[in-house]
């Protein structure tokens, strides 16, 4: 029972001693409001946050908008300066702080708050004695059966919804069913046999309440509104996402998957102010609560892009991107995994991750957006247990020819290098990483590859800077092989990443690739696919067809991850009687080109299996 508790709570890892996001100390979550903040004021460097585009960029994400509300009838919208780790620590619901569990711990075993905060194995006689308190609470016997302790589980998650606290306790009863092993962050290797046959006694847990809220039976969803409405008499001032009628209107072909970079009470505030952006579902880390902002059929102001806003469904996860993936907790991994399988199932959205997207992989809209769009969730996601949770494991599909590689690293063991979580410069503490590191030749002395559109200057191991980065489950058209290296198409030249036999970074794969058609010594990539003008009615603005500061030379191949014709939601006013969908001809295949996706004109490339080999 401890065993699937604290791989619910913390994955097993001990994080140094860190505090999470919700104030929660060691393997099983032990919260300690005041010391979170004083550890945070030792610290305040940690709390870095995704400034490379959090505040900087429109996440409506279209020229033809006026930027973001400032003012109205909720005032100045605050700004998104993250507050520090523990600003808002403790908090689990809006206006709901938990109890200091570290000080309830320490009455009840003798052991010193700071050793229950710091060292692991204490942690854990913590949490034991917590769920013993609880047990005796529902006036249970300390039973060895652990089917007997699931009211006693529900009550440890805190939540204080009957529905949030059984789905906690089901998970844990799924982890013991089903098993699990994991390389901790202290590179201890930890396991809980398999025990299918336990089946919990839930009668003691209280009974959850159906809400509005669009969720699997499985998940227990709040709904808190996002607020639409008018902030002055100007028609395009208002907020803080547009009414649509998706997928009857527009197909849904993406979720985008977010971190907060703030507490869960900040985010739901956030979402609360009418002169705010929007996103659908927020996801709280310690018990991975679900509550929804945003209907699915309407298009929520969140990707910084417009295109990829107005057919898409965004989440964000409570969490900090240079926190080490330290809370991104099985919780949160789990009920994020069952919500987008609902979801998938829901709209017809492939699971692949040219269609589940990072907000570090939507394209820039523009060439001078494409430095300013946010590179959350970053590398310490691990994108590779998140789709095992939706059932579509990254696993080999061709041999050694099968001209495209899926990333997929070792995530407990490939741990590396990045600076600046604690500060420009500093190394962050070694951890579990789904990136690889892209450099200009096979060798780890060379020089890593460079982004012209995010910086004039290199990239750098920068925790935020994804500019030489290849992430798991992204596919890229193989270029060359030298030894333990392999060489992708990246950006539009080589990119060699370190793939030895022995620890592979990377599997086989087989698909499709897009090439600049014959004579053509390059092609345009483009981060929007709109259709061509002579597709707009009279009276619609014309969004011209920009390029990006990219191109694909004559040779180069990329991954294909869909087609799609031409698309724009016309949406610049309130009232959306006046929204219209314009459809063009012109197709477009959406391609891995970088860390981020883009697009290319069908009529630019062509299109070729993936082993394909040019004669000679």
């Amino acid at each position: 029972m401890l065993l699937a508790v604290s791989y619910l709570e913390s994955r097993w890892d001990a994080n140094g001693g860190e505090p999470s996001v919700a104030a929660g100390y060691g393997p099983m979550h032990l919260v300690d409001i005041a010391a979170a903040r004083a550890d945070t004021a030792r610290h305040p460097a940690a709390a870095r946050a995704d400034t490379a585009g959090r505040h900087a960029e429109d996440d409506r994400g279209g020229r033809r908008r006026s930027p973001v509300p400032r003012t109205g009838g909720a005032g100045t919208v605050p700004t998104r300066t993250v507050p520090t780790r523990a600003m808002q620590a403790g908090t689990r619901s809006t206006g709901t702080v938990v109890a200091g569990t570290v000080a309830m711990a320490a009455r009840l075993t003798g052991i010193a708050p700071e050793r229950l905060r710091r060292d692991p194995d204490a942690n854990v006689l913590g949490g034991a004695a917590l769920l013993a308190r609880h047990q005796a609470e529902l006036g249970a016997p300390a039973s060895g059966d652990p089917a007997d302790w699931y009211g006693a589980v529900a009550r440890y998650s805190g939540a204080p919804d009957a529905g949030t606290a059984r789905r906690f306790a089901g998970e844990v009863f799924e982890v013991i069913r089903a098993g699990a092993a994991r390389t901790t962050d202290d590179g201890r290797q930890v396991s809980l046999p398999a025990a299918p046959e336990i089946a919990p006694h839930m009668e003691r847990a209280g009974r959850p309440e159906r809400g509005a809220a669009e969720c699997p039976r499985t998940l227990a969803c709040a709904w808190v509104p996002a607020p639409y409405q008018r902030l002055s008499a100007a028609p395009g001032d208002y907020g803080n996402h547009d009414v649509s009628d998706r997928p009857r209107s527009q197909r849904i072909s993406y979720i985008v998957v977010h971190d907060t970079e703030a507490s869960y009470a900040t985010t739901l505030k956030l979402v609360r102010d009418p002169a705010y952006v929007s996103w659908h579902y927020t996801i709280r880390s310690a018990d991975g609560q679900v509550v929804q902002h945003v209907r699915t059929g309407d298009a929520a102001w969140h990707a910084g892009n417009w295109y990829v806003n107005t057919k898409s469904i965004g989440i964000e996860h409570e969490g900090f991107l240079a926190r080490g993936g330290r809370w991104y907790t099985e919780a949160m991994y789990r009920s994020s995994a069952r919500l987008v399988r609902y979801l998938a199932r829901r709209y017809g959205i492939p699971l692949d991750r040219a269609h589940i997207l990072g907000h570090d992989n939507v394209p820039g809209t523009l060439p001078e957006t494409v430095r300013t769009m946010h590179t959350d969730p970053g590398p310490y996601w691990d994108w590779g247990h998140y789709f095992e949770l939706l059932g579509r494991p990254f696993e080999a599909t061709a041999g050694a020819g099968g001209g495209l590689v899926t990333i997929r690293t070792d995530y407990p063991r490939h741990r590396p290098r990045y600076t600046g979580c604690g500060g420009a410069g500093t190394d962050c503490p070694p951890h579990g990483s789904a990136s690889v590191w892209l450099r200009t030749e096979p060798r780890e002395d060379a020089p890593l590859v460079r982004d012209a559109g995010r910086s004039a200057g290199p990239s750098t191991f920068d925790v935020y800077d994804h500019g030489a980065r290849a992430t798991t489950g992204q596919q890229f058209a193989v270029a060359g092989r030298r030894g333990e290296w392999t060489a992708i198409w990246y950006l539009g030249r080589r990119a060699w990443f370190h793939n030895p036999p022995d620890r592979p970074t990377a599997v086989h794969a087989r698909g499709y690739v897009v090439t600049p058609r014959a004579g053509r010594p390059q092609v345009p990539v483009y981060g929007r696919a709109y259709p061509e003008p002579a597709a707009y009615p009279k009276g619609i603005p014309v969004q011209k067809i920009v390029p990006l500061q990219y191109a694909i030379g004559a040779g180069q191949r990329y991954a294909v991850g869909l087609a799609t014709r031409g698309e724009y939601y016309y949406a610049a006013s309130f009232d959306p009687a006046g929204h219209r969908v314009i459809r063009g001809d012109t197709v477009y295949y959406q391609i891995q080109f970088g860390h981020r996706v883009a697009f290319v004109m069908a009529d630019d490339v062509d299109v070729l299996p993936s082993a394909f080999r040019t004669p000679g």
